[in-house]
Parts: C-alpha cells; sequence; structure tokens
C-alpha cells in the first residue's frame, strides 16, 4: 500500500542525489524561504516543475498537507465560495475551514449537482477544488466536465495532482495533462513523496499566483525551507520521469494484472487506470482480519475503514510499483486467495 508507484524511492540515483547534495550544502536550508532559506536547489527544482506542468511558475511547499491548506486559505476569504468534492483529501478540507469562505461540498463526481450548486451560491471569488485521483477510491475527476463549468460560471479550477503526478499523462504530469487541459486548468498542486519518491509539495500555475503565494501563504511563509537533499532527489526524479516512460508503462501493465487476476478470485475490485486499487470488503471486522490474514502471508496491505471511508465501504487500499514482477504480483494473488476463503469473503 505504498504510493512510491515508479519505484523511485530507493533508486540508486535519487540516493546519490541526496547525499551529493548533503556533502555540498549541508543538511538544512535553516531559514524560511523569505529570510535566506532559498537555495540554488529551490529554484532549479521550481524551474523544472514548471516546465514538467507546462506552467509559467511553480513554488515549492514543505508537504502536500501545508500546499493545500495554504493555497486555498490564501486564496479565498468570508466573502467567496469554495465547491469541494464531498471525498477531497483532508488537508483541502482542512484548507477550505480555514480560508473562512462558505464551503459548499457536492456529490462525488456529480457535476449536474455541481452546476446546480454554482448556479445558486454568488461570492465575490468562486473557486471548485478537487482531487485529480482520488486516494481512497483510486478514480479519475471528471475533469473536462469541471473545466467548462469553471469556464462557465467564473469560477477558478485547482487540482490536486498528489495521486496522478508521475502516473498519468503522456509525460507523467498528471491527470491535467491525462486530459489535455493543461492550458484551462490555473492550479494544480501535487506532491514529491509519492510517485517521484522524495518529500515535499509543489504549486504550478502562473507567475502571478506563484507571487502572490509567496507573500500570503502562511504555510509557505512561516517555516524553514526544505533541506537541500529534498530539493535534490526530487529534482532528479522529474528528470528519471521525463527519461523513462517505460516505468509508467510497466506500472499500468501490473495494474492491469493484478485487477484481473483479483476479479477472477471473485473480489470486488475498482479501477481506472491508477496505481490505486480498493478492494471492496464492506464490513469493518473482515477488512481488518482480511489485512492481518495477508500480512501473515507475506503481503502488507492497509485495511481503510470509517471515518476515512463512508461506512459499509471498508477496504483494502492496494497499491501497485512499476518495479513489481509478476512473481510479486502472483504472490499477492496466492495470498488473497488464501485470507479471501480463510476470512469468509470469497
Amino acid at each position: 500500500c505504498s504510493n512510491n508507484y515508479l519505484g523511485l524511492a530507493d533508486h540508486p540515483r535519487l540516493l546519490r542525489a541526496a547525499k551529493e547534495a548533503i556533502d555540498r550544502y549541508g543538511t538544512s536550508a535553516v531559514a524560511s524561504r523569505l529570510v535566506s532559506g532559498t537555495m540554488t536547489l529551490h529554484e532549479e527544482l521550481e524551474a523544472a516543475l514548471a516546465r514538467f506542468k507546462g506552467t509559467q511558475a511553480a513554488l515549492v511547499f514543505n508537504c502536500g498537507y501545508m500546499a493545500n491548506v495554504g493555497i486555498v486559505s490564501s486564496l479565498l476569504g468570508p466573502e467567496d465560495v469554495v465547491f469541494s468534492d464531498e471525498l477531497n483529501h483532508a488537508s483541502i478540507i482542512d484548507g477550505c475551514r480555514l480560508s473562512r469562505a462558505r464551503v459548499v461540498v457536492f456529490p462525488h463526481k456529480d457535476m449536474n449537482a455541481l452546476e446546480a450548486l454554482l448556479k445558486r451560491e454568488k461570492g465575490r471569488r468562486r473557486m471548485i477544488v478537487v482531487d485529480g485521483v482520488f486516494s481512497m477510491d483510486g478514480d479519475i475527476a471528471p475533469l473536462p466536465d469541471m473545466v467548462e463549468l469553471a469556464e462557465d460560471y467564473g469560477a477558478l479550477l485547482m487540482v490536486d495532482e498528489a495521486h496522478g503526478t508521475g502516473v498519468l499523462g503522456e509525460r507523467g504530469a498528471g491527470t491535467v495533462e491525462h486530459f489535455g487541459l493543461t492550458d484551462r486548468v490555473p492550479i494544480q498542486m501535487g506532491t514529491l513523496g509519492k510517485a517521484l519518491g522524495g518529500f515535499g509539495a509543489y504549486v504550478a500555475g502562473s507567475d502571478v499566483l506563484r507571487e502572490y503565494l509567496i507573500n500570503r501563504a502562511r504555510s509557505f511563509i512561516f517555516t524553514t525551507a526544505l533541506p537541500p537533499a529534498d530539493m535534490a532527489v526530487a529534482l532528479e526524479a522529474v528528470r528519471m520521469v521525463w527519461e523513462e516512460p517505460q516505468r509508467r508503462r510497466r506500472l499500468h501493465q501490473n495494474v492491469v494484472y493484478l485487477v484481473d487476476g483479483l476479479k477472477s478470485l471473485g473480489f470486488q475490485v475498482t479501477n481506472q487506470g491508477t496505481a490505486i486499487i480498493p478492494v471492496i470488503i464492506g464490513p469493518e471486522d473482515k477488512t481488518m482480519d482480511m489485512s492481518t490474514k495477508l500480512l501473515e502471508y507475506g503481503v502488507f496491505v492497509a485495511g481503510i475503514r470509517p471515518p476515512t471511508v463512508p461506512p459499509g465501504t471498508s477496504r483494502l487500499r492496494v497499491t501497485v510499483m512499476a518495479t513489481h514482477a509478476q512473481e510479486d504480483l502472483d504472490k499477492a494473488l496466492e495470498a488473497f486467495e488464501r485470507a479471501g476463503k480463510e476470512v469468509g469473503v470469497i
């Protein structure tokens, strides 16, 4: 259930980049970005991320939670309205709350409901915020429809690319690239600690957005900058995503193989081509029993229960890596078959 989708977290190139950065720059930035914490590596990474995402600029945050909280809370205020998918990540939810804007939650991926709310809810500024790939269901947001609604009703659109970065899109830039919408999504947030195998997060967009967040996002301003090793790792990971598209191809081959195998065993599986494969068990006790049994058989899969997911939808959150060999997947399928029969879910 790791988010190390491309298998980069222990890759020799990333390890070497971290070691060389420590030797050259030391272990810490020892200051915030607005004081003296901005290093050459921060600027190089932000330039590389902007090229990667096809935007004017990018800005690095210390983690995904801090990015979402900082972006949403600095762009919106009490006179504004934010429209949030009901299954958005907790960091988006907290950012909406901290903004003091009126928060309007719409049913998961229900574009008819979203349009009705856009017609009804007025504000000085309106923003739609959505996960590109939803972390517990692995499904993809209907971004083409969302872009149309945002443009028709004069709303900003922000997409969280945490689980899309490195996985989806022709160059691995995420769900926005996957749908060919780079020029129509003004705010793209993503993380460096999942498919890219490092630590940190970013927002990509216009030069104006970057400058605004530098001066207004409290979670960016009032914290020590990320250490040089993390910046060097992320920079090398972005290069590898560009240079090695075969990793994404292998990842998707592995996803198809495992999904087909789980379905053939009789498990309830949903997947839209992302690296997240939810195996719906239902009852909480059986879900956790399955997780325990699988670990006994050498396969670690986390059981996910309410309140993280809705009642009655407890699941095993399976994730796949590009570096999994077919023998690894076969071992996992054998463990699922044994555990499923013993727990009584297949």
